[in-house]
């Protein structure tokens, strides 16, 4: 309320979208995530605002397991490495945050900050991994996202170490992992642009890896389908149509002949597909496999 005038401010317009159009009492999170897809396709609300909205609807409902980083994508330091082949996994892999594991890769150390090893350039013969492990934040596969974000705040982790239910290491997650569940892609310097240049790139025989913004002109050119101009200018925007969702990574779809497999999404949007010739058999067999 305005002090001066006794007048109340006007709300802002999603505050009175989501007072005018959702029963917060009666609707499950499905119903709400539907409405925001809806807010979304008639530009009722800035897309950043409803991918926020959307992303916070979702977040409740993760768990590590969902977004976390595989064991076998993980680059590790091994315990007994010295300066140099430090440096040296540091330069090809280029991360700020290493697991540091034993010989047999079943027995965490800690974790190596990639900053630490600056006060030994030029002194190298006084390196000591183990005087600059930090411990490790450890976290079940099973535990809430939301309990990890609070545990990142309360403990200014920005990894944890995740565990399966033998207390096996089976990923990592970071804080910024937890924080593109809300906001989407975060991207910096040292992310890989991928097929930046082009929409489509030929990746063999009728093999394609396409950016699902490419317009559906170009895709009717280099495919040779006959996708209609009038109702979708990308073909993200058919493949949503069709499928009637954001579809997750790992899904596909035929149309006209194609197998469209999503190799990246969020709970906003795709961004990379991977597009071949549709073969019913094989097709049906991996369906039927799932």
């Amino acid at each position: 309320m305005n002090t001066e005038t006794g007048e109340s401010r006007p709300r802002p317009r999603w505050k009175q979208w989501l007072i005018q159009a959702l029963d917060l009492t009666s609707q499950s999170r499905e119903d709400l995530l539907e409405d925001l897809q809806r807010v979304n396709e008639k530009n009722l609300l800035p897309d950043e605002t409803v991918g926020m909205l959307q992303g916070v609807l979702e977040f409740g409902a993760l768990q590590v397991r969902d977004i976390m980083v595989p064991r076998s994508q993980i680059n590790f330091i091994d315990q007994r490495d010295g300066f140099s082949r430090i440096l040296q996994t540091i330069a090809e892999t280029e991360r700020s945050r290493y697991p540091v594991m034993d010989e047999e890769h079943d027995h965490l150390a800690g974790i190596l900050l990639a900053k630490d090893l600056l006060k030994y350039m030029g002194h190298e013969d006084t390196f000591s991994l183990d005087a600059i492990i930090r411990p490790a934040l450890i976290v079940p596969e099973s535990q809430r996202l939301s309990r990890l974000l609070a545990e990142f705040r309360h403990t200014h982790n920005h990894m944890a170490v995740v565990i399966d239910e033998y207390s096996r290491v089976s990923g990592l997650v970071t804080f910024e992992d937890v924080l593109e569940q809300i906001v989407g892609d975060i991207e910096d310097e040292y992310d890989e642009e991928e097929l930046t240049s082009v929409n489509i790139a030929a990746q063999g025989d009728n093999l394609y890896l396409v950016q699902a913004l490419t317009p559906v002109a170009e895709i009717n050119a280099v495919l040779g389908t006959r996708f209609s101009l009038d109702e979708f200018d990308t073909i993200a925007g058919i493949i949503m149509d069709e499928m009637g969702k954001i579809p997750r990574e790992g899904e596909e779809v035929v149309l006209t002949g194609w197998l469209f497999k999503i190799l990246r999404s969020d709970n906003r949007r795709i961004s990379l597909l991977e597009v071949s010739p549709y073969i019913e058999n094989s097709y049906q067999e991996q369906t039927a496999a799932l």
